[in-house]
């Protein structure tokens, strides 16, 4: 427990555990809180809200984790986490448990001050290996989370909250004991313009080198948001799943995806490469999710997760990849940018497929998993072409 990596993996566990419980309540929560019965719209309302959230703090967390450095503001947003969990137990209305969201999805942009702080005590030949331990971790939590919500959300919808708001507590208690600071405050002023949400898009896009790596992570998280916002609906339409079962079947997705992200990644990256490795994950994703389109048994689901969780192998390397290109001392605001990309896909993502499922629910649920497809394809022309230069880290010095 002393083990600096043990409190940011823990931490990392408890973001995805606080994303993933609310995914087999939310659609039961949101009827008893809106008093409707379609709550499609509302479960892409409440998602991307998150993302909103996620998407303007990134940037200001990587930066004040770069001039203050990364234990206080981890310990900030785990308390504010905490507290998030609090409200949304209690809430009585959307707009209540709307500002409980908003408050998660900021705490949550603490994922770029947890990649900084492995960033600043990796060396570099081996950030891929830890990248993929932080992934793996991000499915141990994504495993736990939807279970856990699931079976404690039969019983009472507000009880999972309850229990996430007391283990973000205690991540917090273990940060504040055990955690070591990994980089030192700095004297100089934070500059203003990186804490501007649009300002890291403009720098992101301008660099040739960098900005077909990031439209790449745009388009996978895009693509991930899918199976947050669509996968209850469909699982309950399809199968007739209760939330015990969406929460089993999320989370055997995560075990699948741990052991991958923990275990396959680096062998996977040394044997083939980047690129081959990306390709492999793209088509292991589009098969899995021609399979769920089509599947009439839940079985089928189970069977072919293994499979689906081959579609994550080729991040890890792309994270490592772009921490090469920035300078020790941008590392947090460079990964509040990266976060701050991603998260914008997460704003358009529930958005975008909470519209098609609402087009496709009555007809064919499944449906909405080939169009999911049909974005991963966006991808193969972009990495085909895609050109890093090959120089030391360090390359790019100036993030503004």
């Amino acid at each position: 427990m002393k083990n600096p990596f043990f409190v940011i993996f823990t931490a990392i566990a408890l973001d995805a555990v606080g994303i993933g419980l609310i995914f087999p309540i939310l659609p039961g929560l949101l009827r008893e809180v809106t008093h409707t019965s379609n709550v499609a719209p509302y479960i892409g309302i409440t998602t991307a809200l998150y993302a909103v959230m996620q998407f303007v703090f990134a940037p200001v967390l990587g930066a004040l984790s770069d001039r203050l450095g990364r234990r206080p503001v981890l310990l900030i947003s785990l308390g504010g986490a905490a507290i998030s969990y609090v409200l949304m137990a209690s809430a009585s209305t959307l707009w209540l448990l709307l500002i409980g969201r908003a408050i998660a999805g900021l705490t949550s942009a603490n994922m770029a001050v947890a990649t900084a702080y492995i960033t600043d005590i990796s060396p570099e030949d081996k950030r891929a290996g830890r990248f993929g331990v932080f992934n793996a971790m991000f499915g141990v939590g994504f495993i736990i989370g939807p279970v856990l919500g699931g079976l404690l959300g039969d019983y009472w919808l507000r009880l999972p909250f309850i229990v996430a708001a007391g283990l973000n507590a205690c991540n917090m208690l273990l940060a504040l004991f055990v955690l070591a600071e990994s980089r030192k405050a700095q004297q100089e002023k934070i500059d203003l313009s990186a804490l501007n949400p649009l300002q890291p898009m403009k720098w992101a896009f301008s660099m040739k080198v960098l900005a077909p790596l990031i439209l790449v992570f745009f388009i996978f998280s895009f693509s991930g948001e899918v199976y947050g916002t669509c996968w209850a609906l469909w699982g309950a339409d399809t199968f007739k799943w209760n939330g015990l079962w969406i929460g089993l079947s999320l989370g055997a997705f995560g075990v699948c995806q741990a052991l991958v992200q923990a275990f396959l990644t680096g062998p996977a990256v040394k044997l083939m490469g980047d690129r081959p490795t990306i390709f492999v994950g793209l088509a292991c994703a589009c098969l899995a999710l021609l399979v769920m389109a089509l599947a009439k048994q839940s079985w089928m689901i189970f069977a072919i997760m293994p499979v689906f969780a081959l579609g994550g192998i080729g991040t890890p390397a792309l994270q490592s990849l772009a921490t090469k290109q920035v300078e020790k001392g941008k590392q947090g605001q460079f990964q509040g940018v990266l976060t701050s990309v991603i998260s914008l896909s997460a704003i358009i993502g529930p958005l975008v497929f909470s519209s098609i499922y609402f087009l496709v629910q009555k007809q064919w649920p499944g449906a909405v998993w080939l169009s999911n497809i049909a974005v991963y394809m966006i991808i193969v022309p972009i990495v085909m072409n895609l050109r890093l230069k090959k120089e030391e880290p360090g390359l790019i010095n100036d993030l503004g």
